[in-house]
């Protein structure tokens, strides 16, 4: 459990900064040695970076390839130093980054729990305390005893989480070492780390999954260049880093609305000037039952003579993707006259739980808006499903389902249980 109580950053980074000398080839690197002559070039990988976790904070990092998000995890965990810059700790910290780190790959699952637990700052009385659980939490008890190089990366990420969740650390980190592990275990990570950061531990959350991001973290920060772009809500940093990889430059934002900010960009030539849903009735309205019929209409204005495509994306009140689709994936471009504004309509049935949703728009011209976006507009819309509908249901979407059941057969002998059920 983490055991700083007092809302002082658990970790903090002022203005922290790491270059890296980058060779052409190895016998550059002797060249320089002996000629004592410059034979390389600097590689900024961070420029003076400064945030905080502070306790019950959960803050996500994301950024493109080569962003420095790696390198600033490397930082904080010590096995880096900064250039420039301090970082202070409260507390213990532990991370959970690349697969296998601090594994001897001859050693079983058991020792290595040993091995990596002590480097993790932990003492041998507590390490003989918690390896049960730790065992219990990876679920490689049959496989506990055989040599870690025998192990799927799966596996060895398992082991990895489970020993450095149960360092009691008072900040985790974690990067995308929890991507390589299958469905039901990701769940299970994901919920013990909320479980921590309610209990006031802080997390620094490095992911390119941002459905993940928004639902850990309460801030994020957005790295660019080696450079801190954005640190704030999770939703509003998602957006700034859509508009980055889309490749949309600042000048080309021009929000159509007060305080959309990073949520509203694109080129613009083709671009969506009004939007609205309606009813299976025709008439306007936010408010629906579930299974209704729902028609989502935009009026598109174009400068151009051109074929793009148009769709949407359902968010709900957390920001999860709900469900997307565009008229590409639905195998339709749409034609766009210069001067002109066009009326595009997406029918559908709403066969959502209740509560609230957000739509958010797009015009681009391949299969997604990371390419040539025109218009990508966040949460243009919001509506609500008041009740269920004929139905009700568990989860987030209904589906559609049917059963049926087979009269009982008699059972031929003791081993009956083991003959297979169902024809062939």
């Amino acid at each position: 459990m983490p055991g700083i109580a007092s809302t002082a950053p658990l970790l903090a980074l002022t203005r922290v900064s790491k270059a890296f000398r980058l060779y052409a080839s190895p016998a550059d690197r002797l060249r320089e040695a002996l000629l004592r002559r410059a034979c390389h070039r600097d590689h900024q990988a961070l420029d003076g970076v400064s945030l905080e976790v502070r306790p019950g904070d959960a803050v996500g990092v994301i950024g493109r390839n080569g962003a420095g998000k790696s390198t600033l995890l490397k930082l904080v965990t010590g096995v880096l130093l900064p250039d420039a810059g301090t970082i202070r700790y409260a507390g213990r910290v532990t991370g959970l980054l690349e697969l296998g780190t601090g594994f001897d790959p001859n050693l079983s699952g058991r020792d290595n729990i040993d091995v990596n637990a002590r480097l993790l700052g932990m003492g041998a009385a507590e390490v003989r305390r918690k390896l049960d659980a730790i065992i219990a939490f990876s679920e490689l008890g049959p496989f506990i005893d055989a040599p870690v190089r025998t192990y799927s990366s799966g596996m060895t990420m398992r082991l990895g989480f489970a020993i450095a969740i149960h360092a009691d650390p008072d900040c985790f980190v974690v990067d995308e070492a929890l991507s390589v592990g299958d469905a039901r275990f990701q769940q299970k990570c994901i919920a013990r780390i909320r479980e921590f950061r309610e209990q006031g531990g802080g997390i620094l959350f490095v992911s390119h999954d941002v459905n993940a991001v928004k639902l850990v973290c309460n801030r994020a920060v957005v790295l660019e260049g080696g450079r801190l772009l954005f640190d704030g809500p999770p939703e509003q940093a998602v957006s700034r880093y859509f508009r980055l990889i889309a490749g949309v430059p600042a000048g080309m934002q021009r929000s159509m609305r007060e305080g959309d900010g990073d949520g509203d960009y694109g080129q613009r030539r083709t671009r969506i000037v009004a939007a609205a849903l309606h009813d299976g009735q025709g008439r306007e309205t936010r408010k629906f039952v579930c299974g209704d019929a729902v028609s989502l209409r935009l009026a598109v204005a174009s400068d151009d003579d051109v074929a793009l495509n148009v769709g949407f994306l359902l968010r709900d009140r957390f920001g999860q993707d709900i469900f997307g689709t565009n008229t590409g994936l639905l195998g339709h471009r749409v034609g766009f006259s210069r001067g002109t504004v066009s009326e595009c309509c997406f029918d559908f049935p709403v066969r959502l739980a209740p509560g609230s949703y957000s739509v958010t728009l797009a015009v681009h011209s391949e299969l997604t808006h990371l390419h040539n976006c025109q218009h990508w507009l966040d949460n243009a819309l919001e509506f609500e499903v008041s009740a269920f509908g004929t139905c009700a249901f568990a989860g987030v979407c209904e589906l559609p389902v049917s059963f049926s059941a087979t009269p009982q057969r008699a059972r031929a002998g003791a081993d009956a249980d083991k003959e297979i059920p169902f024809a062939s």
